[in-house]
């Protein structure tokens, strides 16, 4: 009984942890105004990275056995720790699969920063690759995750037409 107590008392530390966890991933971020399209993939590989470290510990043989001790003593904790395993699931899933959605934008990144103003010539495959994300993507296709990454398309749009006006 003494030690199901104590391992409740961890797995309750862990539980507030995990949940500080996902409470900051759902946050709104703050970027500067003008930041770009590259900015998203970056943030969704960082947040890729973490999820995915944090299911390491969680699918750890340490916690596994911890689990396993407290699950044959009916543990009324394990209820909290399964919903906040799933949650931790879906969001590492969420993550890489918006990574592997965005990668596909990368090729553009370059030449859209790069480009003098006249990119015409990138913007109907740029479209058309967003257009698939947001068709096929089981997690991007938000009207959240679109407005954010037309927005710093945009940006970086703008940016390269300043570059180039002053530099001209």
């Amino acid at each position: 009984r003494e030690v199901t107590e104590k391992l409740e008392e961890v797995v309750m530390i862990w539980t507030k942890q995990i949940r500080q966890v996902l409470v900051e991933s759902e946050q709104i971020r703050r970027e500067a105004d003008d930041v770009g399209p590259s900015a998203e993939l970056e943030h969704w590989k960082s947040r890729m990275s973490s999820f995915n470290s944090l299911l390491d510990e969680i699918k750890s043989s340490r916690v596994k056995k911890i689990i396993s001790i407290l699950q044959a003593a009916r543990s009324k904790t394990l209820q909290q720790w399964k919903e906040l395993d799933r949650r931790i699931t879906i969001a590492a899933n969420e993550a890489k699969d918006n990574v592997r959605y965005l990668y596909t934008l990368d090729k553009f990144f370059g030449p859209l920063a790069h480009a003098s103003p006249v990119m015409m010539e990138h913007i109907p495959s740029l479209m058309n690759t967003v257009f698939m994300i947001y068709c096929t993507s089981p997690y991007y296709n938000t009207s959240e995750h679109m407005t954010s990454l037309f927005l710093k398309i945009t940006n970086q749009m703008i940016n390269t037409c300043k570059t180039y006006l002053c530099e001209g």
